[in-house]
């Protein structure tokens, strides 16, 4: 009973906190408006950023798949949950992102824990070797923790400051002839508490340069990035030329789940040997399956999704900048609005929901403490209507509460 009791106060302490309190479910499919409590309001928490969760080419897919082939695999991939249909989106996203293969996984999730010990834990021939990750010091939690699957007695862990690339430089120099068998470069490419990019232009020279590996988790670029949403790579000019490029299939692209690692043929078929979140997790539903290849071929064939997607996006910050609020510099859809006080970014996401307009604040631990903020997730799914709206909305509630004049 006395541990009963521990984990009881533990839950009161955090819902006195007001840390995470699921006060709102939603009655309707994720869109640019939803249902919560019998109420539409518009969405603009989601990291539906193409607005294809809802898409009737979509869903479509996803109904089909479930006639042809079924509800599940009930299986792992090599004992009997590889159908075609697997085969061929692995095939997809690689072209689409530009590597030469590509592996699935149940989550991106997965898909970093996946990666870091697969290679780093094993001798690959060598009798004693040391590795070393050099990792951004805002990387995404899944990162942090593929890391923490490294054994601790043949894997440096080296942090840098934020996109300070000049101290990523000096550490690479500092190594060079340290006798690392490996060296890997481990970033966000695009940090989701900040909406900011990683540098990736420049980490690809610095790699090349000190002859380490780069890696970057795309979650929040694929289907958003570049002019046609091929994440980062595209953005910065380096299409091809990253090393090992994760990302998910639950966010632009269709927002169900299932994530991806793609890199060189050899690397895709060792890890499809070596990684045990592969090799012990159920293979993703047909549905899941055929409906990402639907969202990546809609992405292919009709830019105008990506474009709306970075008009909507800049109308938004331009906007939402007029009216005085404080926001992170950037063109990304996540548009944090910096409001300092935790009490003051609860205060206004209950307001703001009151008026009609659905976005959480951040504080800490999940944003540094000074840094409370809410973070505006922009979508294509919205209408200019819906923005209009939800700025009218930010307007009124942040004079009310005088955030702004």
């Amino acid at each position: 009973m006395k541990y009963a009791q521990l984990f009881i106060d533990e839950v009161n302490r955090i819902h006195e906190a007001n840390t995470y309190k699921y006060e709102t479910a939603f009655t309707t499919p994720q869109a640019g408006e939803v249902t919560v409590n019998g109420k539409r309001v518009v969405m603009m928490a989601s990291n539906n950023y193409l607005g294809m969760s809802n898409h009737p080419v979509v869903t479509k897919a996803a109904i089909e798949a479930i006639k042809k082939y079924g509800y599940g695999m009930a299986s792992v991939r090599f004992l009997c949950g590889t159908q075609t249909i697997h085969l061929e989106l692995e095939k997809k996203i690689a072209k689409f992102i530009g590597t030469e293969d590509t592996i699935l996984f149940s989550s991106a999730f997965a898909a970093n824990n996946a990666f870091f010990p697969s290679l780093l834990n094993e001798k690959l021939g060598f009798e004693s070797y040391r590795d070393v990750i050099y990792t951004d010091g805002l990387n995404h939690a899944s990162i942090i923790d593929g890391m923490r699957l490294c054994k601790t007695e043949t894997t440096d862990k080296k942090i840098y400051k934020n996109n300070d690339l000049a101290q990523l430089e000096q550490l690479l120099e500092t190594d060079t002839n340290a006798g690392y068998r490996f060296k890997i470069i481990a970033t966000d490419g695009v940090f989701s508490m900040e909406g900011s990019y990683g540098q990736i232009d420049r980490l690809v020279a610095l790699a090349n340069k000190y002859n380490a590996i780069l890696f970057v988790d795309d979650c929040h670029a694929i289907g958003v990035a570049g002019k046609t949403g091929r994440g980062t790579p595209e953005k910065f000019g380096v299409l091809n030329k990253v090393d090992v490029l994760t990302g998910t299939l639950g966010k632009a692209i269709g927002g169900a789940l299932g994530g991806y690692i793609g890199g060189s043929k050899k690397m895709v078929e060792y890890l499809r040997q070596k990684s045990r979140p592969y090799t012990f997790s159920n293979s993703l539903p047909p549905a899941v399956v055929m409906a990402s290849i639907a969202a990546i071929d809609l992405l292919m064939k009709d830019r105008s999704i990506v474009t709306r997607l970075h008009d909507n996006t800049a109308y938004f910050r331009k906007e939402i900048a007029g009216l005085g609020f404080t926001i992170l510099e950037g063109d990304h859809p996540i548009v944090p609005v910096m409001l300092g006080k935790a009490s003051v970014a609860q205060e206004m996401s209950k307001a703001l929901l009151k008026a009609g307009v659905y976005i959480k604040g951040l504080w800490f631990p999940v944003v540094p403490k000074g840094e409370a903020r809410l973070r505006v997730q922009i979508s294509a799914a919205l209408s200019k209507k819906n923005i209009d709206h939800a700025l009218n909305a930010f307007e009124s509630v942040g004079k009310k509460i005088k955030i702004i004049n």
